[in-house]
């Protein structure tokens, strides 16, 4: 059972590769996904016995951490070695292999310096489509508590709010859902400044909740704040005041008033931030597989799913369950359980009255089996 089918490793064999193996060995195993590196090596030069020399070192480090993946009994794809521009290169990778995140290092500088983000991790967010998972140096994340997701009620920060939730449910972390508003600064008008950012406050509030409530926030862990001022100010503040391990952010988003998530927003915090974190555009990362067409593997992910709180993949598990045996009495049990959490009520008798039927059906043919042995 996959939650993430297919992530992309980049690797440049620096003293930070490490790192990010480790952490995605780690991401791997809680998301049951594929693995597959990527190495860019610059473009040939003219002398084609250094050129050789220079791609078996790189396959020789690339199959070694293959290797590590394996012993992690983590699934792999074939690693890749690519000539040319890096960012371009591992875009294109993770185009070729389908992948539904890419992993890569943020870069070997160290906190003392002003700028925390390399130029290729950097260039690899603006052009991938898909979640980019940015690991700071030094960083383990086989233990994240702490979880930031700042939204400006866009499409992309509905999508990184997704995958926010997806990583709170299967690490138990605690997550904090931020909306930032402009405050209104005082002008030669006499308008009283604080009444209009007190109004403002309530608009954001209710926004955020009207937000919120598009997503499957049940059983989780979560807190919301609204804060006035710099989107990026306090995007910063909240990251040292909850202690975060994990920021995820849309890189595009809305303008005016509710701006939080455009681009020079989000460049600037990647690269003022200390925490790893993880960029969104239009897609999220979650991909879900079973390949298995066993009635109880089935049932059994189904209800794993439904444990994680990933409510709606249960239930497309069950009904897939459902297809293979349609009198499956623990999958209608599991669906009339799972609409009730969600507050179906609808669906959820629909579901306590078909489990009903089959157990009168099932009586019923008890008692023909039963008349026809008497009769015989």
């Amino acid at each position: 059972m996959k939650l993430i089918k297919n992530i992309l490793v980049a690797v440049d064999f620096r003293a930070s590769t490490e790192n990010v193996v480790s952490n995605a060995i780690v991401f791997a195993k809680k998301f049951k996904s594929k693995l597959t590196l990527v190495h860019v090596l610059p473009e040939g030069s003219t002398n084609e016995k250094v050129d050789s020399l220079v791609r078996k070192a790189a396959e020789d480090e690339l199959e070694k951490i293959n290797q590590r993946f394996q012993q992690e009994e983590v699934q792999t794809g074939d690693p890749m070695i690519m000539f040319g521009n890096y960012s371009d290169r591992i875009v294109f990778a993770s185009k070729k292999i389908g992948a539904n995140l890419v992993i890569i290092g943020a870069g070997e500088k160290q906190k003392k310096d002003s700028v925390q983000l390399g130029t290729t991790a950097g260039r690899v967010m603006l052009q991938s489509k898909v979640p980019v998972f940015v690991i700071k140096s030094g960083q383990d994340l086989s233990q994240i508590k702490n979880i930031l997701c700042p939204v400006d009620f866009s499409d992309e920060s509905s999508n990184a709010l997704k995958n926010a939730i997806a990583i709170a449910r299967v690490f138990q972390a605690k997550l904090t859902v931020l909306s930032v508003y402009t405050e209104f600064k005082q002008t030669i008008t006499r308008i009283d400044p604080d009444e209009v950012n007190r109004q403002r406050k309530q608009d954001q509030e209710l926004e955020l909740k009207r937000f919120l409530d598009k997503h499957n926030l049940i059983d989780l862990d979560y807190s919301q704040e609204v804060a006035g001022g710099s989107p990026s100010q306090e995007i910063l503040k909240a990251i040292e005041a909850h202690q975060i391990d994990l920021l995820l952010m849309g890189t595009t988003g809305r303008s005016g008033i509710n701006k939080i998530l455009l681009g020079s927003v989000a460049e600037k915090v990647t690269r003022e931030v200390l925490s790893s974190f993880i960029t969104s555009k239009k897609e999220d990362f979650l991909e879900f597989e079973l390949i298995s067409k066993d009635l109880d593997e089935h049932f059994e992910a189904a209800e794993k799913l439904y444990e994680d709180g990933f409510y709606n993949l249960a239930i497309d598990l069950y009904h897939e369950a459902l297809e293979l045996n349609f009198t499956h009495l623990p999958s209608l049990r599991g669906l009339a359980r799972t609409y009730e959490k969600l507050g179906d009520e609808a669906n959820a008798n629909k579901y306590k009255n078909m489990t009903k039927q089959v157990l009168q059906q099932m009586k019923n043919y008890k008692i023909e089996e039963e008349v026809r042995r008497n009769m015989s």
